[in-house]
C-alpha cells in the first residue's frame, strides 16, 4: 500500500472542509428560506446538499451540530465585537453605543434564519441550548466588566448593581433585537439602535446617582 502523502494529506483536509462548508451553507438557505428548524429532517439536508448520509454523519454528529458549527464563526463575529465594546471617552460614549448596536443589528438580520434557528432549538435541545446562552454569557462578562471598571473611575454611580444591570440591558436587549427583527422591515433598525444606546448609557453607565 502506498502511504499517504503530506500533499494527499492536505488536499483531502481541504475536501473535507468544503463538504462541511457546503453542508453547513445548505442548512442556512434552507433557513434563510423561511423554513423551521425543527421541520428541516437531514434527509433533507441530504437531498439538497447532494451527499451521502455516511459522508454527512462523518463531518457532523447530528442537525444541531450543523447548525451550531453554521454559527461559530457568527458568535465569534459577536464576542470580538463585544470585547473592543466599551463606553469609551466621555465625548463619543452615546455615540460609540448606537455604532455598536447597529453593528449589531446589521449582523443579527443578515444572519437572521440561522439566530432564529438557534432560538428556536434552544427551547428544546440542550446542547443548542448551551451554545446559545454562552454567546450571551460572554457579552454579559464584558457589560458586567465594563460597568465595574467605570465605577472605579467614578464614572458609573456605586449604586447601580453591575449584576443586575447587566442581566437587563444583555438579555433584555437580545429579546428586543429578536422581536424588532421578526417585525421590521429594516427601516427602524437605526432608531432601535439609537434607543438600546440611550437607555443603556443614562440608564446605567451615566445614570445619575442616586
Amino acid at each position: 500500500m502506498r502511504p499517504v502523502t503530506r500533499r494527499q494529506a492536505g488536499h483531502h483536509a481541504a475536501r473535507s472542509a468544503a463538504t462541511r462548508a457546503h453542508v453547513m451553507h445548505t442548512l442556512e438557505r434552507l433557513l434563510d428560506s423561511g423554513e423551521a428548524f425543527s421541520e428541516i429532517s437531514v434527509q433533507r439536508i441530504l437531498e439538497e446538499a447532494g451527499v451521502s448520509r455516511a459522508t454527512f454523519y462523518a463531518h457532523f454528529d447530528s442537525k444541531a451540530d450543523v447548525l451550531a458549527r453554521l454559527t461559530d464563526e457568527l458568535r465569534e463575529s459577536l464576542l470580538t465585537l463585544a470585547r473592543r465594546w466599551g463606553p469609551g471617552a466621555e465625548e463619543g460614549g452615546p455615540v460609540r453605543f448606537v455604532r455598536f448596536f447597529e453593528e449589531v443589528i446589521t449582523i443579527h438580520r443578515a444572519h437572521q434564519g440561522v439566530l432564529g434557528a438557534v432560538r428556536e432549538a434552544a427551547a428544546y435541545d440542550p446542547a443548542v441550548s448551551d451554545f446559545y446562552t454562552a454567546e450571551l454569557d460572554g457579552f454579559d462578562e464584558t457589560v458586567r466588566r465594563t460597568l465595574r471598571a467605570e465605577q472605579a473611575a467614578g464614572a458609573t454611580p456605586a449604586d447601580v448593581d453591575v449584576g443586575a444591570a447587566s442581566r437587563v440591558i444583555v438579555w433584555g436587549g437580545a429579546q428586543a433585537i429578536a422581536h424588532h427583527l421578526a417585525v421590521d422591515d429594516g427601516s427602524g433598525d437605526a432608531a432601535l439602535a439609537r434607543e438600546l444606546a440611550l437607555i443603556w448609557w443614562h440608564g446605567a453607565y451615566r445614570r445619575p446617582a442616586g
